[in-house]
């Protein structure tokens, strides 16, 4: 069951953003989401937070300070998702601008694992290496940090995801969710918390007097590349987020982008000079996900950090071909949990645990969040590891810290979970395959504990009902612009309308011919093969649609009822 529920928007903070210049229907849409001044929409840099307030920054610079004057090797060691890779290039960029020797260690995570695993430090001792640096991982890392530590090689662990009860011992640790961190923002992704370090070893640098005789490294070229690895990883996009993430698009859209954005652009038939959040969630960061999922990261962390854009371009090619392939696995798996799930009654449940042999690992995250959105329950999905593991990622929906469930898994069973981390909307974790019905009774008890029944019904929250004034291309426009994501979503309207038209696209989705008064609208929803009635009420968002050279306002369509 569905329920479309509009969100209340305080009338004086909407006014008050009016009379401070800001557009109506902006006004109105900001207001919802606990916009109270204009001050709150300030996205210029000098809004972000200072980087002093970061943990173990100032540490973490003067090392890295140090290793540079000392010509020391040092090796990151990133994450296979989109927010590893550009937090990988802001630090190879950033650092080889300071005059670092740099280089990155990307291992295969079907063969080692997450994090900086003991066998990862191996391969960076072969790469001779004498510093290490985390990007996106590393806070879970006890055994990879204690390995590096035995081998005389220092570790800098730069990470956001949530600690776990013991800390691994590296020399610094830069993570605003480490214990006694108060960097106001919590969420941060991987990128933005490689991005304060360079900003920090940058002051640190700048002290020394390193660039008396050279220029300093403009730091803002690497924006496109935060940006992108912020939305891709879905954080909750909170102020410094959205400062972080709106200078990034006003460079794309300016034109100035790393080749290797332009080229993953170039992949997704679109242009960076309109470049929108839509795009990096939805275009540019599958794409190189796709890679860490069925390939290399390292292919797409090549694209990002090189400046030949022939080489960029042949590079997101393949990054585009790797992407459809992912697609079509991801397709068979979903058709083939949807069908075990048919006869699955979600109101007997509070949680969903799946795993068939033939599922690929790298696609099983997509997988769970796709069954998470059909049937509103917490989910996860397993594949077959090695040596008889079972590899799970976890979706999760509001109210359920999937982190935290698991954790108390474990205390319940302390032998079912062999290792776990994430955030309160996913997570990863290892179990035994023998242990895969146990493990799903446990996670159901703790889950159905967890939660309240109303929790269990989705609900679309919209912005109410849209003059017609602003279903427009104009209307359209005006919002893609605006930075938009995880915790300050993108605004859905609903209204009343007169289906006058409807078809199938391919056998998946709906195409419809909405009115609304006078005016009549093309609207699409997607992945949905069942026919509307003549009259519905439906929650739906602008869009721009792009055809034969012609742009016409479009509704997408996230869910009707008959009105």
């Amino acid at each position: 069951m569905t329920r479309i529920v509009t969100r209340s928007t305080p009338a004086g903070n909407a006014q008050r953003l009016i009379d401070a210049g800001v557009s109506p229907l902006l006004a109105r849409i900001y207001a919802s989401r606990g916009v109270c001044a204009r001050s709150d929409l300030d996205y210029a840099l000098k809004a972000l937070l200072p980087p002093q307030r970061l943990r173990g920054v100032r540490d973490a610079a003067q090392l890295l300070a140090d290793a540079i004057e000392a010509g020391a090797r040092m090796v990151i060691v990133a994450d296979y998702d989109c927010d590893g890779a550009t937090a990988c290039a802001v630090g190879i960029r950033a650092l080889r601008a300071f005059g670092a020797e740099v280089d990155y260690l990307v291992p295969n995570r079907f063969e080692y694992g997450y994090g900086l695993t003991p066998p990862i430090v191996e391969l960076a001792a072969r790469m001779q290496a004498e510093v290490l640096i985390t990007v996106d991982n590393g806070i879970a890392s006890v055994d990879g940090v204690a390995a590096a530590r035995e081998l005389g090689i220092a570790t800098v662990i730069t990470d956001h995801h949530l600690p776990g009860d013991t800390l691994p011992q590296a020399d610094v640790i830069v993570n605003p969710n480490q214990p006694g961190c108060d960097f106001p923002s919590k969420s941060l992704a991987g990128v933005g918390v490689m991005f304060y370090t360079m900003l920090a070893l940058r002051a640190e640098m700048r002290s020394r007097g390193a660039f008396e005789s050279t220029s300093e490294p403009n730091l803002a070229e690497l924006l496109d590349l935060v940006a992108l690895g912020t939305v891709a990883d879905v954080v909750q996009l909170d102020h410094n987020n959205r400062v972080l993430v709106s200078q990034g698009l006003q460079r794309m859209r300016a034109g100035r982008v790393q080749a290797g954005i332009r080229a993953l652009f170039a992949a997704a038939g679109r242009e960076p000079e309109r470049a929108s959040t839509f795009d990096l969630g939805f275009a540019l960061g599958p794409r190189l996900n796709a890679a860490g999922r069925l390939s290399d990261m390292s292919l797409g962390i090549e694209c990002l950090i090189t400046d030949d854009m022939g080489r960029a371009l042949n590079i997101a090619q393949e990054l585009d071909r790797l992407n459809r392939e992912r697609r079509a696995i991801e397709a068979d798996m979903q058709e083939g949990a949807l069908l075990r799930l048919e006869a699955f009654d979600p109101g007997q449940s509070a949680s969903v645990s799946l795993f068939e042999p033939d599922w690929h690992q790298g696609v099983i995250g997509i997988l769970a969040g796709r069954v998470k959105e059909r049937l509103h329950r917490p989910t996860i999905a397993f594949a077959r590891g090695s040596d008889g593991e079972l590899k799970g990622s976890g979706r999760s929906i509001p109210g359920v810290h999937l982190r935290d469930a698991l954790d108390l898994v474990t205390k319940q069973q302390p032998d079912l979970i062999l290792k776990f981390g994430g955030h309160a909307m996913a997570a990863g974790l290892t179990i035994r395959e023998s242990d895969f019905e146990r493990f799903g009774a446990i996670f159901e008890a703790v889950v159905a504990a967890l939660v309240d029944p109303a929790m269990l019904t989705r609900t679309i929250e919209t912005d109410g009902a849209l003059e017609s004034a602003y279903m427009s291309l104009e209307g359209a426009r005006l919002l893609e612009k605006e930075v938009w994501g995880q915790g300050f979503p993108g605004p859905v309207f609903d209204d009343i309308f007169e289906v006058e038209n409807q078809r199938l696209l391919k056998d998946r989705h709906l195409k419809l011919r909405l009115r609304k008064g006078r005016d009549v609208f093309d609207a699409i929803q997607f992945n949905f093969s069942g026919n509307a009635p003549g009259r519905i009420h439906a929650a739906y968002r602008l869009s721009v649609n792009e055809y034969n050279g012609q742009s016409k306002v479009q509704l997408m369509v996230d869910h009707f009822e008959p009105a």
